[in-house]
């Protein structure tokens, strides 16, 4: 590359409006990289607040990391992106994490702890919620909103507009672009319907991402530290139990409230098989479950379930990111490399650059 072209390609675009369908960490990063570029971003989010999976649940007990339980620093710009977090992050002991087998017996003392395992505090939703500020400061932030259709701009047919319900519900129009940072099954239902992109549908079309049901927990007898009166001595493990796949003590982790609560996220087979159940009735198989599993027979004066429609990604794109330059649509997500953090921050950081 000669110098007069590379002077040419790092002279910035035209500023460009750009609408992020999706307010998780990928969402999220790919929104804060085109604004802090000089772009107007218009964030679309059909929750209350920024955060995605990496959710929490504030209950008169305390909070619930509900989605994503805690996060791994591997990717040097995500490790560089958490500087401007600080004192938000702290490490957690999850890297001690105990296997079981489907009685509840540690078969293995843990996992390798050559790696550390991060949680947000004082829940895991702060940090997006952080990176998020700014764009709810400029107005760009439309929550409460769910996109439910991708169509040509009627007044400029060289644009985007986005069809929504909810509060928000009308037509927003003028996008020179459109990204979809939301699970792949959604966001290839909405190529689909809207007709648009066809090589980046065929492209989601092959993700695959598992369901979970969550068991929340809450036993306001016990407190931490003291764990003898209740429960087994560990704080995190993986089970093989058939409805079991991962238990972790929220009062374990730092900033956290002293009350004996856990989350139970139940394995993607079995969520699968029970998507459609009554909540009250997988909440029941899940009790069941958790008792056998920990022991702790005395009754729970909280518990509740959420269902994850896509939680786990099974099979991933195998990319950073989706983009469709002539249609100028493009998809980002955690389930673009995986379902780790900081796969949906390289995910949501890379589909802003191709678009730069």
């Amino acid at each position: 590359m000669t110098k007069k072209s590379r002077t040419a390609s790092s002279e910035p675009a035209a500023p460009r409006h750009i609408a992020v369908v999706g307010a998780g960490i990928a969402g999220i990063t790919c929104a804060r990289t085109l604004m802090q570029a000089g772009h107007r971003v218009s964030v679309f989010e059909k929750s209350r607040g920024a955060g995605g999976r990496m959710a929490t649940r504030n209950t008169e007990f305390g909070g619930f990391d509900h989605g994503t339980q805690y996060f791994t620093v591997r990717d040097e710009r995500f490790e560089e992106a958490l500087t401007t977090a600080a004192g938000l992050v702290r490490p957690w002991s999850a890297s001690k994490v105990r296997i079981l087998d489907d009685r509840g017996r540690v078969v293995a003392a843990s996992l390798p702890a050559n790696e550390a395992h991060w949680v947000a505090t004082p829940g895991m939703n702060a940090l997006v919620r952080q990176w998020a500020q700014p764009l709810a400061d400029a107005g760009r932030m439309v929550l409460d909103t769910r996109v439910v259709f991708i169509e040509v701009d009627k007044l400029d047919p060289r644009r985007w507009q986005l069809q929504t319900d909810g509060p928000g519900a009308g037509v927003h129009s003028g996008f020179d672009a459109v990204v979809l940072a939301i699970p792949a099954p959604q966001a290839h239902s909405l190529l689909r319907d809207a007709e648009q992109a066809d090589s980046l549908t065929a492209e989601l079309a092959g993700v695959n991402v598992a369901p979970c049901w969550t068991l929340l927990v809450a036993f306001p007898q016990a407190l931490q530290p003291t764990l003898s009166s209740l429960g087994p001595q560990w704080n995190v493990a993986r089970s093989t139990h058939h409805r079991i796949a991962w238990l972790a003590r929220e009062s374990s982790k730092p900033a956290r409230g002293p009350i004996e609560r856990w989350t139970v996220q139940a394995s993607p087979e079995w969520s699968q098989r029970h998507l459609e159940d009554d909540a009250e009735r997988v909440k029941g198989k899940l009790l069941r479950a958790f008792s056998e599993v920990t022991g702790i027979r005395a009754e729970a004066p909280y518990a509740t379930v959420h269902r994850w429609r896509h939680a786990q990604t099974t099979k991933a794109l195998g990319k950073t990111h989706a983009w469709d330059a002539s249609a100028r649509i493009g998809a980002c997500g955690d389930w673009c490399l995986g379902h780790r953090v900081e796969d949906g921050f390289v995910s949501g950081l890379e589909m802003a650059l191709a678009i730069l």
